[in-house]
């Protein structure tokens, strides 16, 4: 752990997403908890200058190398940029980082959040596709060097508080809740006829295009079911899901004794991502506190399993594990792509994911090359199946 009288060094990978920005946010907020070395992004060469102009960041990383010379012309001729998977394993080591944040989405965090904890370094957890693909090893690896890995969505963050001084054994379920995105009371019947405009309209949350998506189809509480269960070390028939459509109660945790613990707030990612900076500690800030008063009441649904079928299988792969997660993970962003493409209709991802796995023979206990490779197979298969489609 790093020392609390100093800021802690933390590297974004990711920087210029939406969870990036927030992490950015935090570090202003809080300079002398939070001191920023090392930002990546994909393809925003503008933006990353920008934000290692802010910071005064002297290692920084571009994903895609074509833009690499528009970072550098706007840099000083002493930063030191890198590129590509290579470059984000370097920032991700990084001898002065106490703490790497992976905002990437896809299977490009995957060895760069490995390398950091080979590092010796703690992770905080943005992209759902690490613990969904990986989540055995990358526990075990985190456990076998001795680093914490802290979870940064929302509903994993509030059960991380939850839990907190409470071991597994004492944990009857935990509780994810679910906006249920902008369909949870459309008829199925007409789910068919769902348009991509409609479905990027989240009634809570601004968030990128894919995961607003998956959010309509409830893939994201799947894939967040699945991190659950290996970030908590809990079984997957005692992770559950609610509906909550105000989305103030992040999760909650029900202990064998009855008792359910909830954490609530207002719907601000800076929420999640500073207790994950300055985790063991609060620390005071400027953001809303929640006026109950407005809020009025709280309501709770059961999910939709038959209408929205992204639950079940997300339960099934996690409960089957091996490499099934990560032919869930891949088929759905395959899907996803297709209909935001308007090449697929809306319950063409499900169909199309379910697909994809029922072709799949899953391997127990893959290495990392064995997840890799299933992933590049669920790829294939689920481009063929909405090409087809």
């Amino acid at each position: 752990m790093s020392d609390p009288s100093r800021p802690k060094n933390v590297v974004v990978l990711g920087s210029t997403g939406s969870i990036g920005e927030s992490s950015l946010k935090v570090a202003r907020a809080l300079p002398d908890r939070m001191r920023l070395v090392g930002l990546a992004a994909n393809r925003s060469a503008d933006a990353l200058a920008a934000q290692m102009t802010e910071f005064g960041i002297r290692q920084g990383c571009l994903f895609d190398p074509t833009g690499l010379d528009r970072v550098r012309s706007a840099l000083p001729g002493d930063v030191t940029l890198h590129s590509g998977e290579e470059g984000l394993v370097e920032l991700a080591t990084l001898p002065e980082a106490d703490l790497v944040l992976v905002a990437i989405v896809g299977v490009a965090g995957l060895r760069p959040a490995l390398a950091a904890i080979e590092a010796g370094k703690d992770i905080a957890v943005a992209s759902k596709e690490i613990l969904v693909m990986a989540g055995e090893t990358v526990m075990e690896a985190a456990r076998r060097k001795g680093v914490k890995v802290l979870p940064v969505d929302s509903e994993h963050n509030a059960i991380f508080q939850c839990l907190e001084g409470h071991s597994p054994d004492e944990v009857s379920r935990l509780i994810l809740t679910a906006s249920g995105g902008p369909f949870r009371a459309l008829p199925a019947a007409e789910l068919p006829q769902v348009t991509v405009e409609q479905a990027l309209k989240h009634p809570t949350w601004e968030m990128g295009r894919k995961i607003t998506i998956d959010s309509a189809t409830l893939f994201n509480k799947g894939l967040e079911m699945i991190e659950a269960r290996w970030l908590f070390d809990i079984g997957m028939d005692r992770v559950d899901v609610v509906v909550h459509p105000q989305s103030i109660v992040h999760s909650m945790v029900e202990f064998i004794d009855g008792s359910v613990l909830a954490q609530l707030s207002t719907t601000d990612m800076c929420f999640p991502i500073q207790y994950a900076v300055t985790w063991p500690e609060r620390v005071a800030n400027t953001l809303p506190p929640l006026d109950f008063a407005k809020l009025a009441r709280l309501d709770f649904e059961v999910p939709r399993w038959d209408d929205f079928p992204a639950l079940r299988l997300a339960k099934e792969a996690g409960t089957v594990g091996g490499t099934l997660p990560a032919v869930l993970n891949a088929a759905n962003e395959v899907a996803v792509s297709a209909f935001l493409e308007r090449h697929l209709s809306f319950p063409g991802i499900w169909h199309t994911v379910a697909e994809t796995m029922s072709r799949h023979r899953p391997l127990s206990h893959p290495t990392l090359d064995e997840i890799v490779a299933a992933d590049e197979w669920a790829r294939e298969t689920a481009a063929q199946l909405t090409t087809r489609t």
